[in-house]
């Protein structure tokens, strides 16, 4: 007999280690491509300790002549809270019990639950990785007496039944709270919520409880200026990449040239290139040469072809007329834990929602992307798209 005891068990046993492989490894590829790891977590907060530049102590001299003076590696700490994700599924009590007799009907019912969570979490987890740690997902640049009627910057970070919070453009109080994408005119770049207010150009929207509290993305770790793990650009040129700006039809010799200003500047080698669809087929169209369009499978099992041996893979979530040029070895997740269920005092992972027939259960984890030397990546601006 199925019994949210049951339910409870099977989530533990089966779907943990399935759904937690899943998103580390086939959310993203460059997501699989970085390392896990649960080392520099001190508390609430990853404390990453880098070297910066090269040992001083070394020089050239006479045989008679003063050695060179030693001077020590250089240090600086990187450091930036855990950020707290989360994935919640709902099972209604009603579900449970017509399915108490029929165990394939209750394996369905998981199934399908566990599905949606994935596939929610795969979307927003790659968005993520793309954003500054705002969690901004669209502007509103026409105002709208109606939310219907406004025009937004960009449309590419929202899906049809995302919970959204609305906030003015100085991100005060939140205007709307859990309102839900009900449609997308992606044409017009109009969103129809499930409620209706005026929304002034400006105004924003982010995914709900999230604003100012997701993981620092590429979006950050790519700016010109601007704070980083609590330093300031401008006084730690490590933290500044490699940027090429309008960059217009791709050629070999452009890439090529990019992909030198790593290696020339700080020996750093890229192992993979990870772009807008538009200049993937743009690398396709331009890029001969050097392309190899067998391709091959990458970890998490995504195909990729490859320019000069370098993996390239295309992204929904990268903005258009951009490629990012990365030596993965540079980036990595810190996380206090792998992926678990939050579970109650007595050990249960379902639990009522107080008032309501309706039992939730919450996957989460603690962690933080992080970029240990962000002037060993580059970034291609302003490239023409096919």
């Amino acid at each position: 007999m199925v019994t949210t005891q049951t339910a409870d068990s099977v989530l533990k046993s089966y779907y943990l280690d399935v759904v937690g492989d899943t998103l580390d490894k086939s959310a993203n590829p460059f997501f699989a491509a970085i390392k896990k790891t649960t080392s520099d977590v001190w508390g609430r907060d990853v404390r990453k300790t880098v070297r910066v530049g090269l040992n001083g102590g070394v020089g050239a001299g006479t045989e008679e002549g003063d050695l060179p003076s030693a001077k020590g590696n250089r240090y600086a700490q990187l450091i930036a809270p855990l950020k707290n994700l989360y994935g919640t599924i709902e099972i209604s009590d009603k579900a449970i019990r017509a399915s108490q007799s029929n165990e394939g009907a209750f394996v369905s019912l998981l199934n399908d639950e566990m599905e949606g969570l994935v596939k929610s979490s795969s979307y927003n987890f790659g968005r993520m990785l793309f954003g500054d740690g705002s969690g901004t997902l669209a502007t509103v640049k026409t105002a709208g007496d109606t939310a219907k009627d406004a025009v937004f910057d960009t449309l590419q970070y929202v899906s049809e039944g995302m919970t959204v919070d609305v906030y003015p453009s100085a991100g005060e109080s939140p205007k709307q709270k859990g309102v839900v994408v009900e449609a997308l005119d992606r044409a017009a770049k109009k969103i129809t919520f499930s409620e209706d207010f005026a929304l002034a150009a400006g105004d924003f929207i982010v995914l709900q409880n999230s604003y100012q509290l997701e993981m620092t993305g590429l979006k950050a770790i790519f700016a010109d200026s601007g704070k980083l793990y609590g330093l300031d650009k401008e006084e730690y040129s490590f933290l500044r990449p490699n940027v090429y700006k309008s960059v217009g039809t791709l050629s070999e010799v452009t890439i090529q040239k990019a992909m030198d200003m790593a290696e020339e500047n700080y020996g750093s080698k890229i192992d993979l290139i990870v772009c807008s669809t538009g200049v993937r087929r743009s690398m396709l169209k331009d890029l001969s040469y050097f392309r190899e369009i067998n391709g091959s499978v990458l970890e998490g099992g995504f195909s990729a072809f490859r320019y000069s041996g370098v993996p390239v893979i295309a992204d929904r979530f990268c903005p258009p007329n951009t490629a990012y040029l990365i030596n993965t070895s540079d980036f990595g997740l810190h996380q206090l834990c792998d992926w678990q269920w939050l579970e109650g005092e007595d050990g249960k992972i379902l639990k009522q929602v107080p008032g309501k027939p309706v039992f939730t259960a919450t996957l989460v984890k603690y962690a933080e992307l992080m970029c240990y030397r962000p002037c060993g990546q580059v970034i291609m601006t302003g490239i023409a798209e096919v």
